[in-house]
């Protein structure tokens, strides 16, 4: 797997900077002069695969095989009875001797080998970074080419698109603006988008509380006093994390169960139907200033997207370790301790 990560990673960066390149410089004279075809008369992107003449295409596909049939497919595929591969233009897969991707010609720029240890983990760590980094964005190339048509296009000439009712809502920020890859917002429904975008508050705002609640008593300590008099627990017998649910009392419990209820049935659940998604009058965040509005209430939505990754990180944290501010090292069933 590391070997076709690593195969995938260099071929999207190659492409990648194809897509980049063109825009600022072409080549000269004839790709094809039996067709009259010029170099600069060759779009960029996708629009291309319609330009390239039949034996280009042949010529791409014919020079892609010659790579991958002399050396760069895995010791499974290479293994499986042909012998072993000699010659000027055979590179042996690094899978079968050594170390996936090393193909013994300092690829991928062919400037040969980096003998220093720390060097040489630093440029193979930024290859695979930058090979993972390229392999997005030349998706995202693609999205971008066939949805606007062109290489570089304006989403502006995108019109078909659903999320132009939305794109102005709170919570549409920089770098990635109106973001929803599951594609929940693609019929424009704006009765839907409410809801969500209520309950997307709600979850923010209890995942914000919670945080905080993590992190509160190892900061600032815990309550004196008890907690159960009845029961002669203290609130310093509690631990953190979600070693507490354990020493809560059932009617500690309860309790909490009770005011959960409380909270959601006073505020109602219309607040979306019939007013703005996630205000029950309850003022905090609020001003005079439109603009400082508009800006209070999308950190409340930056804030509560965190949250809900904070605290679920947490969580896995907490249960792989086995305390709310664990150490990693303590999780030795870790499948990660062999790499």
């Amino acid at each position: 797997r590391r070997a076709v990560e690593i195969k995938h990673g260099r071929i999207s960066m190659y492409a990648t900077i194809g897509y980049i390149v063109p825009e600022y410089f072409k080549f000269p004279g004839y790709l094809s002069p039996s067709l009259g075809l010029k170099f600069a008369d060759v779009p960029n992107g996708l629009a291309a695969l319609s330009k390239v003449p039949v034996l280009g295409g042949a010529q791409i596909i014919a020079f892609a095989g010659l790579i991958e049939t002399t050396g760069f497919f895995q010791a499974e595929s290479t293994t499986d009875g042909r012998g072993p591969r000699a010659g000027a233009f055979a590179m042996q897969d690094s899978t079968e001797t050594t170390e996936p991707g090393n193909y013994g010609v300092g690829f991928p720029n062919f400037l040969g080998t980096v003998d220093d240890p720390e060097a040489r983990k630093s440029k193979l760590a930024a290859e695979l970074a930058n090979g993972r980094l390229a392999m997005m964005a030349i998706i995202g190339m693609f999205f971008q080419d066939g949805l606007t048509g062109s290489a570089w296009g304006d989403w502006a000439t995108y019109t078909a698109s659903p999320l132009r009712a939305f794109e102005n809502e709170l919570g549409v920020q920089e770098p990635v603006g109106f973001w929803d890859p599951a594609g929940f917002t693609a019929d424009g429904d704006v009765a839907k988008f409410k809801r969500r975008r209520s309950v997307e508050l709600k979850h923010g705002r209890i995942c914000m509380m919670a945080t905080m609640g993590y992190i509160t008593p190892e900061v600032v300590g815990k309550l004196p006093g008890y907690l159960s008099p009845s029961t002669g627990l203290k609130f310093a017998d509690i631990p953190n994390g979600l070693a507490a649910i354990s020493k809560v009392p059932t009617a500690g419990w309860a309790q909490i169960a009770a005011y959960f209820g409380f909270v959601e049935f006073s505020g109602g659940f219309a607040d979306y139907k019939t007013g703005t998604p996630g205000d029950y009058g309850f003022k905090v965040l609020t001003s005079s200033d439109p603009a400082e509005k508009t800006k209070k209430l999308s950190a409340e939505i930056a804030n509560g997207r965190l949250a809900m990754v904070a605290i679920i990180g947490m969580f896995f944290q907490d249960g792989l370790t086995g305390s709310a501010w664990g150490d990693w090292a303590l999780y030795t069933a870790s499948p990660l301790r062999a790499n």
